[in-house]
This record gives C-alpha cells, structure tokens and sequence, in this order.
C-alpha cells in the first residue's frame, strides 16, 4: 500500500516557521524577551537595596548629604541638582529617540541621523556626569573616623544660623611627628605589600578635636523624630573618639566616610550596571546611526532597527527612573 504523504503550507507573513506573533517581528519579539529578563534582574538588585536599607535604616546615609556637588560650584551645596539634571538629559534622550523612531516610519533618513545624533549626544553627557559623580563619591569631600565596630564618626560645627555643617577633618586635624612609610617601590620596600596610608592618622584627628572646642562629632545614627543624624556632646566626641582605628575619607567596597558600607557597595553596583547599560545602548546606537548615514534601512524601506534599539533605549530610561525614585529620592 502506498503511503500517502498530506503537506501544509502557511500563508502571509512567516516567523521562521510560523505566523507572527501578536504580528511582531522575530527582532522585535527577541527585545521585548531581553527587556522583561533584563528588568527582573535590575527589579532583583532594587529589592536587594531596599531589604538592607530597611534592616539598617538607623544607620543609612541620607542623599540630600551624600550628592551635594555641582560642577563649576565647589564648596556650594546643591542637594540633589546635579542627579536631577542627570536624569532629566537621560529622559530628553529618550524623547529624541522617540522622534528618530517616527522619522523612520515615514522614511525620513536625515531626520532620523539627526535625531539620533541626539540620543548619542545625550548618552554620552549623561555617562560623563556618572563618572564626574563616581569621582566625587570614591574621593569624598570631609573625611571621618571608622571605629572598630564599623560606624562612622563625621565632624560638625555650629555655623551662624544654628545648624550643624560638616567639617573637613584636614581643616582642624593636628600635624604630628611620624615615621610613617608607604610601602611602595617608590620608598624602597619591594618585598612586602599594604594599602596606601591614609591621610591623617586617628591620634592627628583626635588632637585635632582637642584643640578646636566648636568642633564635635555627628554618628551615623538618624534620629527616628528629627529625621537627622544624631550630634554628640563635646564631652562625648572626645570620648567617642577614643574607639576610632581609622581615617576614611571618600568612599570604596571596603570603607565608606559617608556611613553604612552596604551603601556605597550597591551605588557602585546598581549605578555601574545601569551605566554599562547606558554604554552598551550609546554604541548600538552608534552603529545604527552610521547604517542609517549609509543607506541601509533606506534601501531596505524599513527602518526597524531603529525601533528595536529605541525599545533598549527606552528601557534603560525606564529604569533610571526607578533607580534615582528609590536610590536618590525615597
């Protein structure tokens, strides 16, 4: 008997073996995976900071003290602006992208270049304003103390008005005699290595605290009904100095002057991931932009592409959004 073999085709539009779903593209469907992988690992690390932050609320450095730098305005306290603008560039960008992808549905190839110069351009700005950021936060402006048990000794002053401002520990700390050395090749020890030292010594600073009686110590402790650290007794700062080991100034994976440590370790991480992001997205949008300067959508009569890494772009947006709410903000 012979064997009857019964063939199906399918008809319009083909996804590599079938009809397109929800009629998207194989491109497009692929981004939107990416997307809803890429903001369950983000919404991942955001849940991670809230859970420390909620553990260690008590301790947990306030942004309005942290972000106070403006470029162009040293010693001018500006909470908050710069992020501000930050984000408002990266949002601008996103608007651009907008108007590139539009262009692009009615084939407009040098409205799309323009505006995807733009997003690049406001990519760019925004990545450079990161890493002006990172340096402020790894630098540090003040200076404080580490006990032994980790917390954070800063140092305040009365000003006109009645607040306490913080002080810079190299405006007070005294000048003692050491023989301390570095141990680098550049002082001649080659066989043993260390960190660098740091600036001042505990004993310089507490000296230091001595000799200047307007001067006393704020601990990372937030005052649940003032909403502000708590400021110690002049009794009590030199007392409380007394349990310093360290001098720490700025901020890295192992010491943070601004407070807790676990906050400098997810600014570092979740700022870093979301700006790899932001680099990543600037360099597809760099080889789109020369596609486009080429002709090769033009000749295709589809301007796809563009659409796809605006999704990428917008996502990357989006996410800052939430980053800065409950990073910055909250």
């Amino acid at each position: 008997m012979a064997a009857t073999v019964t063939s199906t085709a399918t008809t319009g539009k083909t996804w590599d073996g079938g009809n397109e779903p929800m009629g998207a593209s194989y491109g497009k469907m692929m981004m939107w995976f990416f997307i809803v992988s890429d903001a369950l690992t983000f919404s991942g690390f955001l849940a991670a900071y809230g859970f420390s932050r909620f553990k260690f609320i008590g301790t947990w450095p306030i942004a309005d003290e942290v972000f106070t730098h403006f470029p162009f305005m040293h010693g001018v306290e500006a909470p908050m602006y710069y992020v501000a603008l930050m984000t408002f560039i990266l949002i601008f960008s996103s608007v651009t992208m907008v108007l590139a992808v539009d262009a692009g549905h009615h084939l407009k190839k040098t409205k799309v270049a323009v505006y995807m110069v733009l997003t690049i351009i406001g990519g760019f700005i925004f990545l450079g304003s990161q890493a002006w950021e990172w340096k402020n936060f790894i630098g540090g402006e003040f200076g404080a103390v580490e006990t032994k048990g980790g917390s954070i000794l800063q140092f305040v002053e009365k000003n006109a008005e009645g607040e306490f401002k913080r002080v810079a520990v190299a405006d007070f700390a005294a000048h003692l005699p050491t023989s301390r050395v570095d141990k680098t090749r550049a002082n001649g020890i080659w066989f043993e290595d260390a960190p660098a030292l740091p600036e001042f010594t505990v004993e310089e600073v507490a000296e230091g605290l001595k000799a200047h009686p307007n001067v006393v110590i704020r601990t990372e402790t937030i005052d649940p009904k003032t909403k502000k650290k708590v400021v110690l007794t002049r009794d009590a700062s030199l007392e409380a100095i007394k349990g310093g080991t360290l001098y720490v100034k700025g901020a890295n994976l192992e010491h943070n002057e601004y407070g807790h440590k676990l906050f400098a370790d997810f600014f570092f991480f979740i700022t870093g991931f979301h700006g790899f992001h932001v680099f990543s997205g600037v360099m597809i949008n760099i080889i789109i932009f020369l596609n486009v300067i080429y002709g090769t959508y033009e000749k295709r009569k589809s301007y796809e592409m563009v659409e796809k890494v605006g999704l990428y772009w917008h996502f990357v947006d989006l996410v800052w959004v939430f980053v800065f709410t409950f990073f910055y903000l909250v």
